[in-house]
C-alpha cells in the first residue's frame, strides 16, 4: 500500500482527518506523455484540485499499489478495505473510498455488513469520466463527499453508516445498484430514499439515516462464497436450474424471482428446490424488479415457495443479499445465517 499525507490547512488546524482509499477504477486515471491513460499519482492531487485546500482538511491517501479495475473485485479486496478503516478507525474522522463504479454497490454493501459498530462515515465514490478529463464528474464527486465525511452536528458524524455518492445524491451503500454506465447518475435506491441531496447546500435527511447501538466498532472478515444466483426467466429449463443448485459445497442460492416474490410451479422447478433446502442449502428470494420487494404468499406462485421453505429477502437488492449472505456464512454458518438473513443488520431491509 502506498501511503501519502496532504494536509490542506496548513498552518492552521485542519478541520478534520479523513482517510482517502484509492482502490482503482476511471476516477484516478490519467493521461501519460503517450496520451495512455495510467492510474493517478495522488501526491499530484492539488494540481487536479485546488479547491481541496479550502476544505481544511488532513488528508491520508491510502493507495493499493496495483489498482482494480472494478470488475476484478473479490471478497479479499472488501477485507483489505475494511480493515484499513477498522486499523485506522480511531485516528479518523471519516473515510473516502474511490472505487470503480461496475461493482462500487458489492464492495459499499459487504463493508455495511463487515462493519457493525460503525459510527464514522464511510464514503463510496468513483467517476464516470477520468478526472484528466475536462468535463469529469470526479472532481465533485470527491470534494462532495469529503464534505459529507466531514459532516457533523454536535460533535457526531452525520453520516456515521457506509454510502454511496454519485450525482449529487447520497445513497446508502446496501440499498444502491448500478443502473447507467452512460450517464454521471450512475446509482439508484429504488426502494429507500436519498439521505441527503447536494446542490448549493447539502441538504441532509437526517430521520432517513441509520445509527447504531453498539459502542464499539466491530470487524467481520471471515467471507464464505459458497453462494449462487439463480435468475428466474420464461423458458428455463431442468438442465440449467438443476446446474446451478447442484454445485458442490453449495450453501446459499439467491433465487431472482417475479415481481413480489413468483416462479413457476411446474412440479421440477419445486421438486429440484425442495431437494436442495432438504441438504441445509439456503434459498432467498429477491425480486427481479429495481424496486418493491418480495412478499411471499401474495400470489399463489409465491405461497408454494413459502410452504417448501424458500426464504423472503423482502426488498433487498441482490447486492446487499448476496454480500450479506457472504457474511454470515463466513461468521457464523448455515443455521445462524438462515435465523438472522431476514433481520436488518445495518438498514439493509424495510422491517
Amino acid at each position: 500500500m502506498k501511503k501519502i499525507n496532504i494536509n490542506t490547512a496548513t498552518p492552521d488546524k485542519p478541520k478534520s482527518k479523513i482517510m482517502i482509499i484509492y482502490t482503482g477504477g476511471t476516477f484516478g486515471m490519467a493521461h501519460d506523455a503517450h496520451g495512455v491513460l495510467v492510474p493517478f499519482d495522488f501526491s499530484l492531487i492539488l494540481e487536479h484540485l485546488p479547491a481541496l485546500r479550502n476544505l481544511f482538511l488532513d488528508l491520508t491517501v491510502i493507495s493499493f499499489d496495483n489498482p482494480i479495475d472494478s470488475s476484478n473485485i473479490q471478497p479479499e479486496h472488501w477485507q483489505t478495505i475494511a480493515a484499513i478503516v477498522y486499523e485506522n478507525y480511531n485516528s479518523q474522522d471519516g473515510f473516502v473510498v474511490l472505487h470503480g463504479t461496475d461493482t462500487m454497490a458489492f464492495t459499499a454493501s459487504a463493508l455495511s455488513f463487515m462493519l457493525p459498530g460503525l459510527r464514522k462515515p464511510v464514503i463510496f465514490t468513483g467517476a464516470q469520466l477520468p478526472i484528466s478529463e475536462p468535463r469529469s464528474d470526479a472532481r465533485e464527486n470527491l470534494i462532495t463527499s469529503l464534505e459529507i465525511a466531514t459532516a457533523k452536528k454536535e460533535g457526531k458524524a452525520i453520516v456515521p453508516e457506509v454510502c454511496i455518492y454519485f450525482g449529487n445524491e447520497l445513497l446508502r451503500g446496501n440499498r444502491s445498484k448500478k443502473t447507467e454506465s452512460m450517464h454521471f447518475d450512475a446509482f439508484q435506491s429504488e426502494n429507500y430514499p436519498p439521505l441527503a441531496k447536494a446542490g448549493v447546500k447539502i441538504e441532509f435527511n437526517e430521520t432517513l439515516i441509520h445509527s447504531t447501538n453498539e459502542n464499539k466498532l466491530k470487524l467481520l472478515s471471515k467471507l464464505d462464497s459458497s453462494i449462487a444466483i439463480l435468475k428466474l426467466f420464461p423458458g428455463i429449463t431442468d438442465a440449467t436450474v438443476s446446474s446451478v443448485l447442484k454445485i458442490s459445497k453449495l450453501k446459499a442460492v439467491v433465487l431472482e424471482t417475479y415481481g413480489s416474490g413468483n416462479a413457476p410451479t411446474d412440479k421440477w422447478f419445486l421438486d429440484l428446490l425442495k431437494a436442495t433446502i432438504s441438504k441445509g442449502v439456503i434459498v432467498l428470494n429477491i425480486s427481479q424488479c429495481p424496486g418493491g420487494m418480495v412478499v411471499q404468499g401474495k400470489y399463489e406462485t409465491s405461497r408454494i415457495l413459502q410452504e417448501i421453505g424458500v426464504l423472503s429477502g423482502g426488498d433487498m437488492t441482490t447486492e446487499a443479499a448476496i454480500t450479506k449472505l457472504m457474511v454470515l456464512l463466513g461468521e457464523f454458518g448455515i443455521e445462524k445465517a438462515k435465523e438472522v438473513i431476514g433481520l436488518s443488520l445495518a438498514g439493509e431491509i424495510t422491517m
